[in-house]
C-alpha cells in the first residue's frame, strides 16, 4: 500500500528561522522512526515479514530563502499476510514522533485515466494473498507442469507485488503465478527473458486451464 505522512509548519524568511516552524525539522524524527519500524515489522513463516520504506520526500516553502511550511514523505508499505490496511495505518499513527507533531497519515488513492479515458478510483491498498497448499487451482498448476515437463515444479512464493493483489487479494478469485523468468532475475536492471522459456510459459497457460476445468467436471 502507499501512504503519505505530512507535517505542517509556519514559514518565515530564512534570515530569521526562529520566527517560523520548520516542517522539515518536524519530519526528521518521523523518518528515523519509520526506519526503526521496518526492522520490527512481523509476519508469518511462509510469506515472511512486512516492510516499509520511504520512497520520496518533498517540502514546500514560499521560496528557497524561506522556512519550509510543509513536508511530505511517501511510504511504500509491503504487507505481510497478517497485516491489514487498518493495522498498517495505525502502526504509523502510533509512532511517538507522529503523535508529537500531530502529523497527518493518509492512504493514497489511484485515479488515473486508462487509454480509453475510463477512471476507476481505488485506494492504493494491495492486500497480500495466500492459497492453501491443497487448493484446486494450485493442484492444477502442479499437475499441468508435471504433464508438460515431466518433473515436479518448485512451489514457493514471490516477494513482490503482482496483479494477484486485485484478482485474489481484493476480489477473492483464486490464482497462481508462473512465468518465463527465473525469480532471481526479477526486478533487476539486467532482467531479461530467454526466448526458449516463453513457449513453455504459454504452454502452462493452456495446461492449467485444461487441468483445472477437467478437475471441476469430474
Amino acid at each position: 500500500m502507499e501512504i503519505e505522512v505530512r507535517t505542517k509548519g509556519v514559514s518565515c524568511h530564512g534570515s530569521a528561522p526562529e520566527r517560523g516552524v520548520n516542517a522539515v525539522y518536524k519530519m526528521a524524527p518521523i523518518i528515523q522512526d519509520i526506519e526503526k519500524l521496518n526492522a520490527r515489522l512481523g509476519g508469518e513463516p511462509f510469506l515472511g515479514k512486512g516492510t516499509v520504506t520511504i520512497s520520496d520526500i518533498r517540502a514546500t516553502s514560499p521560496s528557497l530563502c524561506a522556512v519550509a511550511d510543509s513536508t511530505t514523505i511517501h511510504l511504500d508499505r509491503r504487507l505481510a499476510a497478517t497485516d491489514t490496511l487498518e493495522s498498517a495505518v495505525k502502526e504509523i499513527q502510533d509512532l511517538p514522533s507522529v503523535k508529537n507533531v500531530d502529523a497527518e497519515v493518509v492512504v493514497l488513492d489511484y485515479a488515473v485515466a486508462s487509454w480509453k479515458g475510463l477512471t476507476y478510483p481505488t485506494q492504493k491498498y494491495y492486500p497480500t494473498w495466500l492459497l492453501p497448499e491443497n487448493h484446486p487451482v494450485l493442484n492444477a498448476g502442479v499437475k499441468a507442469f508435471e504433464d508438460l515437463f515431466g518433473e515436479k515444479p518448485v512451489v514457493g512464493r514471490w516477494v513482490f507485488s503482482t496483479n494477484g493483489v486485485a484478482v485474489m487479494g481484493m476480489h477473492g478469485i483464486p490464482c497462481i503465478g508462473f512465468g518465463p523468468l527465473m525469480r532471481s532475475m526479477l526486478t533487476l536492471a539486467t532482467e531479461h527473458i530467454p526466448g526458449r522459456t516463453v513457449g513453455k510459459s504459454s504452454g502452462m497457460v493452456c495446461g492449467v486451464s485444461m487441468v483445472y476445468t477437467a478437475s471441476q467436471q469430474s
